[in-house]
């Protein structure tokens, strides 16, 4: 996982980023340390414990620029299986010492030596093996996968009493190291793609050098999909360990069952073009007219698994087929780099970061924001969270070109990408989520924007955050009512504001003036005094989390359009509204009548 550059002050925040540059990462800091304007984070938190531990829960790499003694307090009530801990490290703030404290077989002994040459500092290392010899038995380079990490300790107990050492394959990192050789080794290290077994005398490193072709009937049952891929691996005696990724036919981007067993067997779906598989045809084992045909290439399982495997790489087990799928496997010569192969299916986020303030946004909107490569957005909502995207593509999109904000989303996240389309408050109130639904069902049924993955991520809208800012006056039945008539005629916002004064709702104004629409609130708010008195509370709530925050208590009879403006949102409250002053400032709240609760009925007997 991406590890993350824990600040907690302003030098360590420059280190932090210095860091990030560097070697990549995200870096999140203390608010304190953020506000002195030193150097961007990605994440703004105020308890530091409570952050460290979610993201050690999470499984992230953790660099804390602090004192180790920190760390240790923070993450020593989660501390139980040393297997499954990740990567924890202190560093100094200058950046001259790195200590790995946790997970030193798990990336933390590595990290550490990285971060040292970056910063021409110290690495603190321990760990018996990797002080001797200059290695981590149980923690392979990227691109392998050790088959038995319980026989690791042994092992390496072995070596550390002088045992000698004996290669098969190809282990490039083993033969840099100080292992000992000799001719009577009795300890073997194995690199294969085979399923072979190891135990206290012998690790088995199994390099991802597999591409999983794969090709499917339209709604395809995962588990048909799945099991004859597992099939096909153990009938060729190959290991699952050794795959790289899963591979098909981008047509196929979209295939439930195709994802879903990726996503079981831990590796990336990716998917190549008609025209690439084509170019496969030579060396395909089972071409096939009639496919060609359908879909414009001569095979999608052999040819996809082909394409991975690179031109050095080889078919090793021709097609399969079961009722509704088939599958075939190609091994290539070294690891698969699959970042660089076909593309991803490519995901649209559609995230909502509320009013502004970083304190309101979710953490699944800034973990979009992070996972996204690419951001689209109003440049204005953009400079809200622009500490979190410096390392992403920024396409900023003037206000009132919506609609082609987002067909641009969508046509990037058909390349492949990963994009993150922001909005302010709730991207389903008065905001992106509908327009995007709107461009998705009216996109060719065969354009690629039909098989991107859309993900919505709820946000804090601004009737909430004015309702937390009010005390609650959202206690009883409310409705929200937008005043534009750019895409709702007049007649319709009236009728619907009519049905809300008479059914006495609290009301929430969305978009209640402009330069050029000013009579909207003035007749809103003479409906609303036909059913309700010149004396129910009003509050004018503007810019809501953000700099500048103001909220102006009125009455409906005092309410007046010249204080308003697009900034801001109009609460107007019910016949049973009521405001109260407390701890120096004033509250608004509706009461739900709770003392008058109505008691459920008693059930009838029979004798």
């Amino acid at each position: 996982m991406t590890p993350v550059f824990l600040a907690l002050t302003e030098r360590g925040l420059v280190t932090a980023n210095r860091l990030r540059e560097a070697i990549g990462g995200d870096v999140h800091a203390l608010k304190k340390a953020v506000e002195s304007g030193a150097a961007p984070a990605n994440c703004v938190f105020e308890d530091t414990g409570a952050h460290c531990r979610m993201l050690f829960q999470a499984g992230r790499p953790i660099i804390g620029i602090c004192a180790a003694g920190i760390l240790v307090r923070v993450l020593s009530p989660l501390l139980s299986d040393k297997r499954s801990e990740p990567a924890v490290l202190a560093l100094s703030e200058d950046g001259r010492t790195v200590v790995p404290l946790l997970g030193g077989h798990h990336g933390a002994n590595g990290l550490a030596r990285q971060i040292a040459a970056r910063l021409s500092g110290f690495a603190a290392i321990t760990t018996a093996g990797d002080t001797r010899f200059g290695i981590a038995l149980d923690e392979p380079p990227h691109g392998f996968a050790l088959a038995n990490p319980e026989d690791a300790k042994d092992v390496m107990s072995a070596f550390l009493a002088g045992a000698t050492v004996e290669l098969e394959g190809d282990l490039p990192w083993i033969e840099e190291s100080a292992l000992p050789r000799g001719a009577d080794s009795s300890v073997k290290l194995v690199a294969t793609t085979e399923d072979r077994k190891g135990d206290a005398q012998t690790l088995v490193y199994h390099p991802k050098a597999l591409a999983i072709g794969v090709g499917c009937e339209r709604g395809a049952d995962t588990e048909e999909v799945m099991t004859l891929v597992q099939e096909t691996l153990s009938e060729a005696g190959l290991s699952l360990h050794s795959v790289a990724c899963l591979v098909s036919l981008d047509l196929k981007a979209d295939e439930t069952a195709i994802l879903e067993t990726a996503k079981m067997l831990g590796v990336p779906a990716r998917f190549f073009t008609a025209a690439r598989l084509e170019e496969e045809t030579p060396r395909l084992d089972n071409p096939s007219e009639a496919v060609f045909r359908e879909v414009g290439t001569h095979g999608v399982a052999e040819a996809a698994a082909l394409a991975a495997a690179g031109p050095e790489g080889l078919l090793v087990v021709a097609k399969k087929k079961s009722a509704r799928a088939t599958c075939a496997i190609a091994e290539a010569p070294a690891p698969i780099e699959t970042a660089s192969v076909g593309r991803a299916r490519g995901k649209l986020a559609v995230v909502g970061i509320g009013p502004g303030d970083a304190e309101w946004r979710t953490p699944q909107a800034d973990a979009l924001i992070a996972g996204a490569d690419t951001v689209i957005g109003y440049s204005y909502y953009l400079d809200l969270i622009a500490a979190h995207i410096t390392d992403k593509t920024r396409i900023d999109s003037p206000l009132g070109e919506e609609r082609d904000r987002c067909q641009k989303a969508l046509e990037l996240a058909a390349e492949g990408r990963s994009v993150a389309l922001i909005c302010s408050g709730d991207p389903g109130i008065y905001a992106m989520a509908t327009l995007v639904c709107e461009v998705l069902e009216g996109a060719d049924p065969a354009s690629a924007v039909k098989r991107v993955e859309l993900v919505v991520a709820p946000g804090i809208s601004a009737f909430q955050a004015a309702a937390s800012r009010l005390g609650a006056p959202m206690g009883h039945d409310f409705c929200l009512i937008s005043l534009s008539d750019l895409l709702t005629p007049w007649e319709t916002i009236r009728s619907r504001v009519e049905a809300a004064a008479q059914g006495d709702f609290v009301v929430a104004f969305y978009n209640p003036v402009s330069q050029r629409r000013r009579h909207q609130l003035a007749d809103s708010r003479e409906i609303f005094l036909a059913h309700r008195p010149a004396e129910t509370p009003v509050v004018i709530a503007r810019l809501l989390g953000r700099e500048g925050e103001r909220l102006h208590f009125t009455t409906l009879g005092e309410l007046s359009v010249d204080d308003v403006d697009m900034m801001s949102l109009v609460v107007v409250g019910s016949s049973t509204s009521r405001t109260f002053t407390a701890g120096g400032r004033e509250f608004l709240f509706t009461p739900r009548d709770y003392h008058r609760k109505v008691q459920a009925p008693e059930k009838e007997t029979t004798a």
